[in-house]
């Protein structure tokens, strides 16, 4: 049987939130272990299914965010700190004592901004060391770590390498924003839609169809499924139930780093 669905973007990082949940490598660190859900608008919908406490306001669980067209660090009076897990419970640990704390077998999940066919990973930063990416990646590689990359297919781009051999903080001379770069990530699993049903469901095929719409569908992907008539039907039904999800919104708060606002106008 087959079967085609729409996603908003929103829906998008439910369905990715909950495939990820069911990752064994995240239900082992949930028992015995480290597990650290990065800032980013994908994870908040990962830290609620993780976690069952709801992040009314998601785009404050960013470090920088994209919104009305314009790319800026999110207020710091507003932003959410990241959620660390040990054991299953929540735990405060600076970045530093993290990593130090790290293992193999623990769980680092860290969304992207843009995705390409080969399976790259861009992560756009505003720090000039490179965030949280740039500070952590070292380490997790060293130790070959468990990172997981959840990124929704609305940010496929043609290349992330030729994306990130032309941002650049210091390189870009005029931008409507924040200057950015963009850091590459090869290491890891990339988690799009298409890893969430196939985790969810035992699925023959999954399909991205198109991408894109109107009247708050803009970023949305159509999705086609193949399986068993039981599966499909069984996997439909969590469609449904993940339809109309809210769109994600930020705080209308102002912010000192670039002279914008979140929504997108200047002074």
């Amino acid at each position: 049987m087959k079967a085609i669905f729409t996603l908003t973007s929103s829906e998008s990082k439910r369905l990715i939130a909950k495939g990820v949940v069911c990752l064994p490598e995240v239900q082992n660190a949930l028992k015995e272990g480290y597990l650290y859900i990065a800032g980013g608008t994908t994870n908040a919908f990962i830290a609620e299914e993780l976690t069952g406490q709801k992040i009314s306001t998601k785009g404050d669980y960013t470090a920088g965010v994209v919104i009305k067209g314009v790319h800026c660090v999110t207020d710091p009076d507003v932003r959410m700190q990241p959620i660390v897990l040990k054991d299953g419970e929540p735990v405060e640990m600076t970045m530093p004592q993290l990593l130090e704390a790290f293992s193999g077998k623990d769980v680092f999940i860290k969304g992207g901004n843009a995705i390409d066919v080969e399976g790259n990973v861009g992560v756009m930063v505003g720090d000039s060391w490179g965030g949280t990416i740039g500070r952590s990646m070292g380490r997790l590689i060293a130790l070959g770590a468990n990172l997981i990359l959840p990124v929704g297919l609305e940010k496929m781009v043609p290349s992330v390498i030729d994306a990130a051999n032309f941002a650049g903080i210091d390189t870009v001379d005029y931008t409507l924003g924040m200057k950015v770069g963009l850091v590459p990530v090869s290491y890891g699993s990339v988690f799009t839609e298409i890893q969430a049903l196939e985790m969810l469901a035992d699925l023959d095929d999954v399909v991205q169809i198109s991408s894109g719409g109107i009247g708050g569908s803009e970023g949305a992907v159509t999705l086609g499924i193949e399986g068993e008539e039981a599966t499909v039907k069984d996997l439909m039904k969590l469609i449904k139930k993940i339809k109309g999800e809210p769109q994600v919104v930020g705080t209308k708060r102002k912010c000192n780093k670039c002279g914008s606002c979140h929504f997108g106008r200047r002074d």
